[in-house]
């Protein structure tokens, strides 16, 4: 058994067994002792419940012990709630359910029974300490692995390797990894191959074979080479820096359901407190109760109607349900999200980069007449190097992969929305869009920046057939570019973007939902069919420019109801904006686009879009199972009070236990499966 083991930049000691980091937090999820006990609302609740059971069996020998023993497990239990609730009299002037409950154990103990007032705090704080432990455990799922982010790296600077903090790292700085440390920025390997283990960023199991020019993230554990990484991103600007801007969203917002429980949790609270001090008043004159029983029917009352469980029906839930998705490397900005996409009618995808893997290969390379294919194909690599487009990457690839010549080029310049232009041994050269053989010789209308249809010194019969040409290859999908020398025609080139391999299971199990598909691409209706052919989607909308793709979704949402949108690039941010809920691809996605997001796919998985489908709808059967349950509870409560008296050990019980109920059956959703 091999084990390599070595200090991290952290000043941690790693070790790797494997391939296997030892570091990796226990599966989320899973119930442990120990996670359990270490949040502090949790031993504090069991802490009241020991000292209550210990009051107890001490009130049978000595009754002023006892009752010490009570008002201490009363502050031990007590002391978190009763905090919170003076904290909402006192800075928002407002009742809530904590001074309710810690006015009935005082209630309670002011007639004598310290035990039931115990028993009360008791419960109320564990009913608490569980609904904080979720919130917890979902934050904790989401952000388990920042803490191993590595604080310093490696720079090489003139040949040597100096230690620099992470946030002095620079884009194009040069830094060393070696086996078993964390990656300490997002860049490129420009020297060396290992295997990457990406659990921390994608959510795969099995690391990653890494070679030079491979994109490599921040917190990512290098396996057993060397690497030599060129930095491509600031370390705000990492995608671990998006994570944790995506923990810090999730953890300040709510549902709207949630919403209208905490002003419903408001009002109801002024409604028991004046119902119970209408009870203590009027129960005497009107219903002829003597004092004791006025008062003990009032606490059990104040008891049995306060909302707990009503309030706790939905956040663990859906912090439940957030932290299920953290672990398929689905992040949530919150929970009125899941709620949103549990009503979700359509989904919408963009095409290149979403449905697509958004890395397009040369497919065809058709020289014209009188040329040869290999002194084409460096001339259009050597105007084409210049540009970061992916399609002109592409053809330089290609041209690098068959070993075409390169030349020397001048003048070189971006044409705006249609290609590029360069000057090659003092000859114009233009490779951009095929659309200006579309328009008819002597139309003056103009395509794109400067390039005019009668520019062009083609025959008809010559123009018809290079059209024929590229009817033929956008019928296959491929999107097409043409090459032009000076004002004629020297060839075309094919390009096409794959389906990713999930790409039709994703879109057959949302349809197996009920779910219309749809697609939003700024592709050629030729080439945007054959994508939609190969997926299965329901609709396809082509030729569209950003504003396009936003009155689509609108269009969608006027007619369907609630919409989802999956897109990747900076034009799909205004769709994922209007979108019901805009979902971005975290591995491939721009920056803007995560920004304007409500949830990200880690590891760009789009199948998991349908099983979110399914929690979320879970979600939503069981807060209506919480709500239905807690109403019935309460109104059994107190209705059984009046007519026939209820115990205040059973009241409490009935109904703190009721909060623990549904608690419980929202944390389900932690390792529920779609």
């Amino acid at each position: 058994m091999q084990w390599i083991q070595n200090q991290t930049s952290t000043g941690r000691i790693s070790s790797i067994e494997n391939g296997a980091d030892p570091r990796e937090p226990r599966q989320p999820g899973k119930w442990d002792l120990r996670s359990l006990l270490s949040n502090s609302e949790v031993v504090a609740a069991l802490g009241s419940g020991m000292l209550m059971l210990v009051a107890w069996l001490t009130s049978q020998w000595s009754e002023p012990l006892s009752v010490v023993l009570y008002v201490v497990s009363y502050a031990v239990g007590g002391w978190v709630k009763a905090k919170e609730g003076v904290e909402t009299l006192l800075k928002e002037r407002d009742l809530d359910v904590n001074l309710l409950m810690i006015a009935a154990a005082m209630g309670a103990a002011a007639i004598g029974y310290w035990n039931e007032g115990a028993m009360l705090i008791f419960i109320f704080a564990l009913s608490g300490a569980l609904e904080s432990y979720t919130m917890e455990r979902s934050r904790k799922d989401i952000s388990s692995l920042m803490e191993l982010q590595p604080e310093t790296a490696l720079r090489i600077e003139k040949g040597e390797m100096v230690s620099v903090s992470i946030g002095k790292l620079e884009i194009g700085d040069m830094i060393l990894v070696k086996p078993g440390e964390l990656i300490p920025a997002d860049g490129k390997i420009y020297r060396g191959s290992s295997s990457v283990n990406q659990a921390s960023i994608t959510g795969e199991s099995v690391p990653v074979d890494k070679v030079v020019g491979d994109e490599v993230f921040t917190g990512t554990l290098n396996g057993e080479g060397v690497l030599y990484i060129e930095v491509t991103q600031s370390a705000e600007s990492t995608l671990f820096a998006k994570i944790i801007r995506l923990v810090e969203e999730a953890e300040n917002e709510v549902p709207e359901s949630q919403r209208f429980i905490k002003r419903f949790e408001s009002i109801y609270a002024r409604i028991v407190v004046m119902a119970t001090v209408a009870l203590i008043v009027l129960a005497t004159p009107v219903l002829g109760w003597d004092w004791d029983t006025t008062f003990y029917k009032a606490m059990v009352f104040l008891v049995v109607a306060s909302p707990c469980a009503l309030v706790s029906s939905i956040m663990p839930a859906m912090l439940s349900a957030i932290s299920n998705r953290a672990r398929k490397g689905v992040l949530f900005k919150g929970g009125a999200h899941i709620e949103n996409m549990a009503r979700t009618a359509v989904v919408a995808f963009d095409k290149t980069g979403t449905l697509t893997l958004g890395t397009p290969e040369v497919t065809d390379f058709i020289a014209g007449e009188g040329w040869d294919r290999q002194e084409l194909l460096g001339i259009s690599a050597s105007i084409e190097r210049m540009s970061k487009h992916p399609l002109a990457l592409a053809i330089v690839q290609s041209a690098e992969k068959e070993g075409a010549l390169l030349q020397q080029v001048e003048n070189g310049q971006s044409i705006t929305g249609w290609g590029m232009q360069a000057d090659v041994d003092g000859v114009t050269w233009k490779i951009g869009k095929s659309d200006i053989l579309d328009e008819v010789a002597g139309d003056a209308q103009e395509i794109t920046g400067s390039i005019e249809q009668d520019s062009l010194s083609e025959s008809e019969e010559n123009r018809q057939h290079w059209l024929s040409i590229r009817s033929t290859l956008e019928s296959a999908g491929k999107t097409v570019s043409v090459i032009l020398r000076g004002d004629s025609i020297a060839g075309m080139i094919a390009l096409q973007d794959a389906v990713r391999p999930q790409a039709a299971m994703a879109v057959k199990q949302l349809q197996q939902l009920g779910i219309k598909v749809a697609m939003l691409t700024g592709d050629r209706k030729a080439t945007a069919q054959v994508i939609a052919k190969q997926s299965g989607v329901d609709m396809v909308f082509s030729d569209l420019l950003p504003e396009d793709k936003v009155t689509h979704i609108k269009e969608l949402r006027a007619r369907y109801g609630h919409v989802v949108m999956v897109g990747d690039g900076v034009n799909d941010a205004p769709a994922l904006a209007t979108a019901t809920v805009g979902i971005g691809m975290g591995v491939s996605g721009s920056g803007t686009a995560l920004e304007v997001a409500d949830a990200v796919l880690m590891n760009d998985n789009i199948d998991e879009i349908a099983g979110t489908v399914k929690v979320a709808r879970r979600v939503q059967r069981i807060v209506k199972q919480n709500m239905i349950f807690a109403i019935t509870v309460i109104l059994t409560l107190i209705t059984a009070n009046f007519i026939e008296g209820v115990a205040l050990p059973l009241g409490v019980i009935g109904h703190e236990g009721s909060t623990i109920l549904v608690i419980l059956n929202g944390l389900r959703l932690l390792r529920s499966k779609p």
